[in-house]
């Protein structure tokens, strides 16, 4: 009911393309609304922000803010294995002067950071390690001084743990959209 109203308020206001910076959205409006009329060019940020590079509407100041810096991906769930947009991010991230180092588990392979499974909003499970705690260790592994995200709740959960192992000093979690941001110099 809630998508179906949903439906007809985008209807109502002619909404034809929808940019995204949550790949759980993203996937709900690019295949789950279709069955329900909902149909809209769906696009997620980074594939957006690659386009607009490419396109030379943005432009990346070299020798900026990353020179030096070593930066690491993590693959969301939900834009990378159920949607199959991996390039886009790291093409972005490319574009920056830095050292892209790909985490020992990413692309189909990644590891989940544990929001998707729902941990961010209940109560721990049995067990002695939290999810975004093991996808942590893969990030510290890595040696990246930033670990960039392409979703909100990939950005907390990889926060939580790089607080839980106090190495905020030393390990950025930003989002795709931080890092161009902050090579715009703006």
């Amino acid at each position: 009911m809630q998508a179906l109203t949903n439906i007809a308020t985008l209807d109502m206001y002619g909404i034809k393309k929808i940019v995204t910076t949550c790949p759980h959205c993203f996937n709900t409006l690019k295949n789950e609304y279709p069955e329900l009329g909902g149909n809209y060019e769906v696009i997620h940020h980074t594939t957006l922000l690659q386009q607009l590079i490419n396109e030379g509407k943005v432009k990346m100041q070299g020798g900026g803010t990353f020179k030096g810096k070593r930066i690491s991906y993590h693959d969301s769930c939900y834009l990378g294995r159920a949607n199959d947009i991996y390039e886009a991010p790291r093409q972005v991230l490319e574009t920056l002067d830095a050292e892209l180092v790909e985490l020992k588990r990413c692309r189909s392979n990644g590891l989940c950071c544990g929001a998707g499974g729902a941990q961010m909003f209940k109560e721990d499970e049995k067990g002695d390690l939290r999810i975004n705690q093991e996808r942590t260790k893969d990030v510290v592994e890595s040696k990246a001084n930033i670990v960039a995200v392409a979703c909100p709740f990939c950005s907390t959960m990889l926060t939580d743990g790089v607080k839980e192992k106090e190495l905020q000093d030393s390990i950025q979690v930003l989002d795709i959209a931080e890092l161009v941001q902050q090579s715009l110099g703006i």
